[in-house]
């Protein structure tokens, strides 16, 4: 019995030093201090795809953002897998600009647009102009250095597509109107059984 009492204690101290082990092992984490940074392993990002597919005139509903629940046409699809829409600006004050495809609602409103209106547009029209805003006279900036901030080949262009998408939009009764009009859902309303 006492063979038997001096065994169990031995493998209880081996026990308890292996626990000991583990736990050192397992609470212990390597020090250094170097930064690693992100990798990604897979260097091109998913292309992403348009659903359902949307054609050029198609009325679509942006759903965030500045101009949300405004009701614009659809021109294109960019090279950044972007969606070119314009309002026209004149209607409802939505100037050219890219969305992203999962921020929009697509109807079944259409109105005819060649696909010439848009062959100038690139992503180079897009790039942003930097403004140095170190000095407190800069801060709030005047009306004439804002409007200087858009390119005059985006005016230009703004102008050249609006002036296309008006003639076909002025052709069909009430688009004009349609346009006009926010998106906007009330009390009741629901959108899973609605019909755009």
């Amino acid at each position: 019995m006492a063979k038997g009492l001096a065994q169990r204690k031995e493998a209880r101290k081996k026990n308890s030093e292996e626990n000991k082990k583990l736990q050192f092992k397992k609470n212990w984490y390597p020090v250094s201090n170097i930064k690693s940074h992100f990798k990604r392993n897979c260097k091109k990002p998913r292309v992403s795809h348009i659903c359902p597919p949307l054609t050029p005139g198609q009325v679509v509903i942006i759903l965030s953002g500045r101009f949300r629940g405004r009701r614009v046409i659809f021109l294109k699809k960019l090279e950044s897998n972007l969606l070119l829409v314009t309002g026209p600006y004149k209607y409802n004050g939505v100037p050219l600009k890219r969305v992203n495809a999962a921020y929009v609602l697509p109807t079944n409103t259409k109105i005819n647009i060649k696909e010439e209106i848009c062959k100038n547009v690139t992503e180079k029209i897009f790039e942003r102009i930097d403004i140095d805003r170190k000095k407190e006279e800069d801060f709030f900036e005047d009306e004439k250095k804002k409007k200087a901030r858009i390119s005059e080949d985006r005016q230009k262009i703004q102008t050249e597509v609006d002036t296309e998408v008006k003639k076909a939009v002025d052709a069909v009764p009430m688009m004009k109107e349609y346009l006009r009009n926010r998106f906007a859902l009330k009390n009741g309303d629901k959108p899973h059984l609605m019909k755009f």
